[in-house]
């Protein structure tokens, strides 16, 4: 598949969501500052424009890549950095059904045999609503943070899974780099987890002037991964992560759900 370079939706959108993890070193080599800028140029015309092979960039996050790869080759596309195929990983849309169970199982098994503590039972064939690849799942599923939290109900656990996760707030004001947005933070009543009521949370919105996302305003709907906005959400893209979020919970709590199947 060619890789995409400095220009294309997905590119952006991919820089926006894996920058927040890059910078605190939890996902990918070197802090992000190429992200943080790559990212900042395509909101602002006025700034130098930026030269990054994204899809070269992305598959030293290892992480995101092996399911970007999936949804690339099961939608048939030409790059890694399709807009379809980045959308569907970090938010969802209808490319995450494109698959089937069984060859995603198989490209989770195979890219992350030796993670220590992955859920290795969410992907049994039983499993009612089946998996997708989505970010969550990475988080819930493979990411060894739910284990820890059943066994220990550690509050720093809970607060990874809940930063890690993409997760959506409706913006209360802008403030210079910083919005005050409403969350609905996860919660874990010691065998469930949920999301509680919405409360206000700080986020970032840019650092010395950069941004990840385009400007937002109070009352727009955003996407939020650490303490970093990435992006305005359309209508579509915030049902998408809702119902993808749910499910993904669903999965996690070994419980019925009513999501697509």
């Amino acid at each position: 598949m060619p890789a995409e370079t400095a220009t294309g939706a997905g590119a952006t959108m991919f820089a926006r969501y894996a920058y927040p993890p890059n910078e605190l070193g939890y996902c990918g080599p070197g802090d992000g500052r190429d992200l943080l800028d790559f990212a900042n140029a395509a909101n602002d015309l006025a700034a130098p424009p930026v030269q990054l092979n994204m899809a070269s960039r992305a598959r030293a996050f290892d992480g995101a890549w092996p399911y970007l790869r999936y949804l690339a080759t099961v939608a048939g596309a030409d790059s890694v950095m399709d807009r379809r195929v980045v959308e569907a990983y970090w938010l969802g849309n209808d490319l995450l059904h494109a698959g089937d169970a069984a060859s995603f199982s198989e490209t989770v098994r195979n890219a992350f045999a030796t993670q220590p503590g992955a859920d290795w039972p969410a992907l049994a064939p039983t499993v009612s609503p089946r998996p997708l690849p989505h970010h969550s799942f990475h988080v819930f599923t493979i990411y060894p943070w739910v284990g820890v939290l059943r066994r220990t109900g550690a509050a720093a656990a809970l607060e990874v899974l809940d930063r890690c996760r993409i997760r959506w707030g409706r913006v209360d004001s802008v403030d210079g780099d910083g919005v005050q947005v409403q969350c609905q933070p996860l919660t874990w009543n010691g065998s469930l987890l949920r999301l509680g009521a919405p409360r206000p949370e700080r986020a970032r919105l840019a650092d010395q002037g950069r941004s990840l996302a385009s400007p937002v305003r109070p009352g727009s709907w955003v996407s939020l991964h650490w303490d970093w906005v990435c992006d305005e959400l359309t209508e579509g893209q915030l049902e998408a992560l809702i119902d993808v979020t749910a499910r993904q919970l669903a999965i996690t709590n070994r419980e019925s759900a009513p999501v697509n199947p």
